[in-house]
């Protein structure tokens, strides 16, 4: 019998389990607490990038010790392609930019932002992309403000001795192209594929024109706003993984997910957030609204439902 409270212990805790939702048991595995980076802040191999939304503030404010700014649209961006600024940048420029960061094949990098984890999830993604070992990669859940919360900020800019990181191929599997959207949702309406506008939703509706010069959204596109599973508290934190799900309830696991945004970031928190959550396959749109919205010839529908008059038949 003294072995009873153990037990019953045991059956308690894994009835408490099951009863959770799926996603509600654990953290993603690529967050990481501020506490995290302090007992790892001096380890040999790892790499700490910082992309601010203004990265100015990487000087006049400081950032965290040891971090190596990124310029989110240079540095994140295709910088000699056609189009908008912001399509994926070739596998050639985005390796030397992490060389230069100090980056190798078995560096440790830890990400962060003070956007909610957006600006950080366009580098995950790129990374992912192009076949960088992702057990390698955290993400700092809060970012500056988490950081500051009960650490310093330096001004000094380190000087990181270069990387011999070697990235592969793109993965074909992890994006779409426009002419990839156009033909298999606008025209072709192919029922094993949901598209997924990750704007705010007066972006979606087109009452703000931000980043293009036309307003509204793609023929056939849902919106969820990825911004919505992070705090709005200030603390710019993951929400726990169950209420993630919730927002992509009416999205079937079984489909494949075509994401896009203005210029790549709240697709990538999309993309990270999906993936997160079991979905296998979700694939970004190259350019994103950016492209799009200013292909005048591209049609473009307004209002709150995803076809206008012109696509519902």
């Amino acid at each position: 019998m003294r072995h009873l409270p153990t037990l019953l212990a045991a059956l308690l805790a894994a009835l408490f389990a099951f009863a959770l939702p799926a996603g509600a048991q654990d953290a993603p595995a690529f967050l990481v607490e501020s506490e995290w980076l302090e007992e790892h802040i001096d380890d040999e191999n790892l790499v700490v990038l910082e992309v601010r939304y203004y990265p100015h503030r990487y000087f006049t404010i400081g950032h965290i010790p040891g971090a190596v700014q990124v310029a989110r649209f240079m540095d994140l961006g295709d910088n000699a392609g056609e189009g908008t600024l912001m399509k994926f940048p070739p596998r050639e420029q985005f390796q030397a930019t992490l060389r230069r960061w100090g980056v190798n094949d078995d560096s440790t990098l830890v990400l962060y932002d003070d956007s909610a984890s957006a600006l950080a999830s366009r580098l995950y993604y790129l990374l992912a992309l192009y076949g960088f070992d992702m057990a390698q990669v955290k993400i700092l859940n809060g970012g500056t403000v988490a950081w500051q919360a009960f650490n310093d900020m330096v001004k000094e800019e380190p000087q990181p001795a270069p990387g011999n990181v070697t990235l592969k191929e793109a993965n074909p599997d992890m994006f779409v192209e426009w002419t990839d959207v156009y033909r298999n949702v606008v025209a072709r309406r192919e029922s094993g594929i949901v598209l997924i506008d990750a704007r705010p939703e007066q972006g979606y509706t087109g009452e703000v024109l931000t980043h293009a010069i036309r307003a509204g959204h793609i023929p056939g596109a849902i919106n969820i706003v990825s911004l919505e599973g992070t705090t709005r508290d200030g603390e710019q934190l993951w929400l726990p993984l169950d209420e993630i799900a919730r927002m992509y309830a009416d999205v079937p696991k079984d489909k494949t997910i075509y994401l896009y945004c203005h210029d790549g970031f709240r697709m990538s928190l999309g993309w990270l957030q999906l993936t997160a959550l079991g979905y296998k396959d979700v694939r970004l749109m190259n350019g994103g609204w950016g492209l799009w919205g200013n292909k005048f010839s591209l049609p473009v529908v307004l209002g709150s439902e995803p076809f206008d008059d012109n696509f519902k038949l």
